[in-house]
């Protein structure tokens, strides 16, 4: 056996006489005699045709194999899946979404584990991609890197996907024209990249960065770019030095760097996806991460990027004026980030930022630290007799801090934006979407479709929307979700009916039914759990093993 610790995973697979057979089969796809001698670098693509989110995938994939190659490994590419969420939101097919995180994560387990890598580079696009690949490279916890795929520019007249979505709720409203929707659809998604706000997709990729996971800068670099070709270079070569120093995930995946994850998410306005997703990263990794942590950070760390969907810019032009490394040197300088945490460069990030830039003198994306857009964070976790294990809403200040207003409840995604579509959604009401949460939906669908309805038909500052399903990250508006119990539990938000009083208060972070504790002991003892929605398949099998919203939605939980 071999004495090389750089190959302590790919020797039992192909040293010795015993393993010819593994050669041979090997050499069928490329192997030399020299290869064979080498680190074998995984490289786990989600290149798809599926989604402009990843189509360029492929590309990225080989130059981190070629970077790996001529650092000295043997770089061996193979794929993972993605679905859109953008193309499938508002349908049935949305619940395979969260889903797709865990066989992300499964399958590059699964790869890598078989097969014997002995490092990983991970390449994600869409909002999945991030997390679920995370989760992978975390449970191998073999040196790793990840890439992103990097975004999408922006469309004519500053457009990209939520303007094709907000203009359908403008057409039912009477505010635009079908030749007008037409013409935004045509030209909103110019090519490949992720969705271009501070969406679910750049938020974790931003989130990753900011944890030690990825090169310095990757988070933030158009996907067409030389910058972005150089980064998956430089992954590929960076596993090999991880190898020999032996620095693996658990080494930079420390609380202290999820906590520098949660700083920059509030300090970016990110989405609140990032609650879920870090949440199962951790819970990954042997991190204790909890939605209060959430909430103790978030006193100290002001909103700073004024980017969509609640703000003005898109990635792209935050990419223009350095990405998001001299935001994270303002927050290391005033003390917000903890600059000991290791990263996957070999440096810690304080290193890392030392000869970082300021922003230019000119540009207005990124707020002064005496000049935030809100001095403390836009994700509130609420609690109450409605949500007794939590709920996350994304309150950015544009919506106000308080809503109070009567119920409008619906059981389904579908039956929601009808009701809005229709007119049934008035001012003042606030819409109930249940039985849509990680067992119930099963899959948690994002509620993109109904909130884009409501801003786009001009009710986004007098309606609210609860759900115990979650939120794109292109969803704004006052907004809360991820409410827990779950309604298919018997959760508080299974009871609500139709002109219930719910109020909520994102100062005091309460989400209040008002009805009696008798009243509603009487409705839960008439309720009853529908029956499964699925009883065979994927959604079926996750339905059964998903754990709560408000400790990630894993599968593999005690």
């Amino acid at each position: 056996m071999t004495e090389d610790k750089r190959r302590r995973y790919s020797a039992p697979v192909v040293d010795g006489i015993a393993k010819a057979p593994s050669r041979a089969m090997l050499r069928a796809t490329g192997f030399t005699d020299e290869d064979f001698q080498k680190p074998q670098v995984g490289i786990a693509s989600t290149w798809s045709r599926v989604t402009p989110c990843n189509m360029h995938i492929d590309g990225l994939a080989r130059e981190a194999g070629e970077g790996a190659d001529a650092a000295g490994g043997k770089s061996v590419i193979f794929n993972t899946i993605t679905i859109s969420d953008g193309i499938a939101n508002g349908t049935e097919g949305m619940k395979y979404s969260l889903v797709s995180r865990e066989v992300i994560a499964d399958s590059i387990e699964t790869v890598a584990g078989c097969e014997g890598f002995d490092g990983l580079v991970a390449i994600g696009g869409c909002d999945k991609n991030m997390p679920g690949c995370l989760m992978g490279l975390a449970r191998l916890n073999r040196p790793s890197v990840f890439v992103y795929g990097g975004t999408i520019k922006p469309g004519p007249g500053h457009t990209d996907l939520i303007s094709v979505f907000e203009a359908v709720g403008a057409y039912t409203k009477g505010d635009k024209r079908l030749i007008e929707v037409e013409q935004v659809e045509k030209v909103a998604v110019p090519g490949p990249g992720s969705c271009g706000g501070m969406y679910t997709a750049n938020t974790m990729a931003s989130a990753i960065e900011a944890l030690g996971m990825s090169l310095p800068g990757s988070s933030a670099q158009n996907a067409e770019s030389e910058d972005k070709l150089a980064d998956c270079r430089a992954a590929g070569a960076a596993v090999l030095d991880l190898l020999e120093r032996d620095i693996k995930p658990s080494d930079i995946l420390t609380r202290e760097a999820f906590e520098n994850a949660i700083t920059v998410v509030i300090a970016l306005a990110g989405s609140t996806n990032a609650v879920l997703h870090l949440m199962a990263m951790a819970h990954t990794i042997g991190v204790p991460l909890s939605l209060e942590d959430f909430t103790r950070i978030g006193k100290r760390v002001p909103v700073l990027a004024d980017v969509r969907p609640s703000g003005h810019y898109l990635m792209s032009e935050l990419v223009a004026i350095g990405g998001i490394q001299p935001l994270m040197k303002t927050l290391l300088e005033e003390g917000l980030l903890h600059g000991d945490c290791l990263t996957v460069t070999g440096r810690t990030l304080a290193e890392n930022l030392a000869k970082v830039a300021p922003y230019p003198d000119e540009q207005n994306i990124i707020r002064a630290l005496d000049n935030p857009i809100k001095k403390d964070s836009h994700l509130r976790i609420l609690y109450g007799n409605l949500a007794p294990t939590g709920a996350v809403a994304k309150i950015t200040g544009h919506e106000g801090t308080h809503f109070s207003g009567k119920a409008r409840v619906f059981s389904s995604e579908e039956d929601a934006t009808v009701g809005i579509m229709e007119g049934a959604v008035v001012a003042g009401d606030v819409v109930v979407i249940r039985y849509e949460g990680p067992r119930g939906g099963p899959g948690m669908r994002e509620m993109l479709t109904p909130t884009s309805a409501i801003m786009g038909r001009g009710l986004g500052k007098d309606v609210a929307l609860i759900t115990d399903g979650r939120f794109s990250g292109g969803s704004h508006g006052f907004v809360v979700g991820h409410i827990t119990p779950e309604a298919q539990e018997g959760g508080p938000i299974a009871l609500v009916e139709d002109g219930d009083e719910i109020v909520i208060d994102a100062e005091s972070n309460t989400i209040t039914l008002k009805v009696s504790e008798q009243t509603m002991i009487e409705r839960h003892a008439r309720w009853q759990a529908p029956a499964p929605r699925y009883t065979r398949g994927v959604l079926a099998k996750y339905a059964r093993t998903v754990g709560s919203a408000s400790l990630g939605a894993v599968t593999d939980g005690d």
